[in-house]
């Protein structure tokens, strides 16, 4: 990956996790890493009533539209891939968080522009 793409990256995984700080949620890890691939945000979401969920967040970002959206770029193969790595991060980590959800947040940063995001509850 460039430089310029890893930046874009990071850049949207912030955005995304401040999108998702100020609904309530607290970032619980970024970037959490195994053998078997990366998550890039782990938080808690509130649930009235009872505890938190926890919610795996998978960030897309992109400086245009010209390639589409930056959610299309989540196949089915590579929610299959994230619920594994979901479910891997849980049983590392008992305890925290009710239920387990996988979402997905797109962040469209065109150049002058405000980020654009678009967040997917429950893939």
């Amino acid at each position: 990956m460039t430089v310029c793409r890893q930046t874009t990256g990071r850049r949207g995984e912030h955005w995304a996790a401040q999108h998702l700080e100020a609904l309530g949620w607290a970032i619980v890890e970024r970037n959490w890493r195994c053998d078997e691939g990366e998550l890039d945000i782990v938080a808690l979401a509130p649930h009235e009533p009872g505890p938190p969920d926890l919610v795996v967040v998978e960030v897309k970002t992109r400086s245009g539209t010209g390639y589409g959206s930056p959610l299309e770029a989540i196949t089915a193969a590579k929610a299959r891939r994230l619920r594994r790595l979901a479910a891997r991060w849980r049983r590392e980590h008992p305890g925290i968080g009710a239920g387990l959800r996988l979402d997905a947040v797109g962040v469209v940063k065109a150049p002058g522009e405000a980020p654009r995001i678009a967040h997917v509850r429950g893939l």
